[in-house]
């Protein structure tokens, strides 16, 4: 069961990277493409070069949401959290994976790529590893990092949804300001799985060292 968790969390640390490379090479390939006023999603679009790199990524990227939430789920209730935290926490990946494997069955400008909005659910998932965690001994760290996470993607959400300092976000730096967001939505799953996955390792140690 041990490695099974941690080879999940594994997949957790991976998956971000393998949508950011996925990115950065497709924007490269790109023929005139403009980071500053073009969204993300046009990578996988018709005017894109090589559409499949960024969707074949993408996809690939969703199941790996979709078994990096198992794998905190089961990283949790190991080390002694919430069972029910652990469970809304798979419940939000698993949201988020499957948002961003329909995105890359319908490309934009297709309506139905809206379903990669899916993945904002994730949002959610820092405050529910928070909750589940709170009893865990060991993870001060981890809770700062979620607490500030949690409250950057709050900010960014208020501001790409123009709720406040409307002019701030307009279409001559809309694809900068929607990376940023996506570093941080995705990137912090990276780090958490990797916390995640070294606290399962010394627990195991201690557990190994005590029965021997």
């Amino acid at each position: 069961m041990f490695r099974r968790r941690r080879a999940l969390l594994v997949v957790g640390m991976a998956a971000p990277v393998l949508a950011f490379l996925a990115v950065g090479i497709c924007a490269l390939t790109y023929p005139g493409f403009d980071n500053a006023t073009q969204y993300i999603s046009d990578l996988g679009g018709p005017k894109a070069r090589y559409p499949e790199i960024y969707n074949i990524a993408v996809f690939a990227a969703g199941g790996g949401a979709i078994a990096a939430g198992f794998g905190f789920a089961l990283a949790m209730v190991a080390l002694g959290g919430s069972r029910l935290a652990a469970a809304l926490v798979s419940l939000s990946f698993a949201l988020a994976g499957v948002g961003m494997i329909i995105s890359t069955i319908y490309p934009w400008p297709d309506r139905r790529h809206l379903a990669i909005n899916l993945a904002l659910g994730i949002q959610l998932a820092p405050v529910l590893l928070i909750w589940g965690l709170a009893r865990v001994d060991g993870l001060p760290g981890l809770r700062r990092f979620l607490i500030l996470v949690f409250v950057a993607m709050a900010v960014l959400t208020v501001l790409t949804k123009h709720l406040v300092f409307p002019g701030l976000v307009n279409d001559a730096n809309v694809g900068w300001w929607e990376r940023a967001f996506a570093i941080v939505l995705v990137g912090w799953t990276g780090v958490a799985a990797y916390v995640l996955e070294r606290r399962l390792v010394r627990l195991v140690r201690a557990e190994a060292a005590i029965a021997g």
